[in-house]
């Protein structure tokens, strides 16, 4: 699989609440570092699950430590660090994957086929491929033909079906959703209409064609949004704006840590961690208006568990 593919995988949204200490640059919930990830698909490889060409890896990120595991860490002042394990979602033989590996010491935790509602996402290489299919189908070329366009102007995106509740059917499907360019870079105004193309992930080949209704091609004129291309006349131009703080930034960002001023007055107390696998808060300390009093609790909401 290639890189770009691995590094797009994401699949959880988290956000924790816990006790404001004093906490180094290391913190349990840092998320996953290139060296770990290489180590971690090093270890899936090397295993029994590696033995075939086509294992995919759809997830890969934190598996995070327990509640009580993670307040007896912040409680504990020499911050012994906890033990560093992955969660990953992979593909292998047409099946669902749940793999937990130990990144210190290099072995599978456990692993097990996963059978719940819904689907893995895909990544961007399947998606790619996904939006290759077309241009070799014969009866797309033919409708595209039928429309007088020319084929090397046509622009094709996968959007996964999802699910929606009904009995599960055991394929990952896309739905391959075909605009024309032609004069403009706003393709999306001009939609291919009446051809539906949908695609089996898991054969990446197209399991469904259907071209229903032949519609006039919106024109190109007027669609395209690059100010290069824009005509007068144009609105006045806004006045221009700068904020500033002469004195500094009020934070400090350790690793992944922001330290900001809190209620209390101590610009040390540690308020938020962010940049949980580069989109989420991962932790933040409430303060009461109580000088030192720091309300403060854990919640965990993982997306995986909420969709099963």
């Amino acid at each position: 699989m290639s890189a770009r593919a691995f590094n797009s995988l994401f699949f959880f949204t988290f956000i924790f609440l816990i006790v404001s200490q004093s906490i180094s640059s290391f913190h349990p919930l840092d998320p996953l570092t290139p060296s770990e990830i290489k180590t971690i698909q090093h270890t899936i490889k090397s295993s029994h699950l590696g033995s075939t060409q086509n294992l995919t890896f759809q997830y890969v990120g934190l598996d995070e430590p327990d509640k009580r595991t993670l307040l007896s860490w912040l409680s504990n002042h020499t911050k012994t660090p906890l033990p560093r394990r992955a969660f990953i979602i992979a593909r292998l033989e047409n099946q669902t994957q749940e793999i937990i590996v130990d990144i210190k010491d290099n072995f599978i935790v456990s692993d097990r086929i996963y059978n719940g509602y819904g689907y893995t996402t895909a990544t961007l290489a399947e998606l790619e491929a996904a939006c290759s299919l077309p241009f070799t189908y014969p009866s797309f070329i033919e409708s595209v033909t039928k429309r007088g366009l020319d084929m090397t102007q046509v622009v094709c995106e996968a959007y996964l079906v999802g699910w929606f509740g009904e009995e599960r059917k055991g394929k990952r499907m896309a739905k391959i959703s075909c605009n024309y360019r032609g004069g403009t870079d706003n393709f999306f105004m001009r939609p291919l209409e009446g051809v539906t193309v949908t695609v089996d992930l898991d054969a990446m080949s197209i399991m469904g064609y259907y071209d229903r209704i032949r519609v006039p091609m919106p024109k190109a004129e007027g669609t395209d949004y690059r100010a290069s291309k824009q005509k007068p006349p144009f609105a006045k131009r806004t006045n221009g704006i700068t904020v500033v703080q002469p004195d500094g930034p009020s934070f400090t960002i350790d690793g992944h840590m922001i330290r900001a001023s809190s209620n209390s007055g101590d610009s040390s107390e540690p308020l938020l961690i962010l940049e949980r696998d580069g989109e989420a808060v991962a932790v933040a300390a409430l303060i009461d208006s109580t000088p030192s009093s720091i309300r403060t609790s854990i919640s965990v909401f993982p997306l995986r568990r909420v969709l099963e």
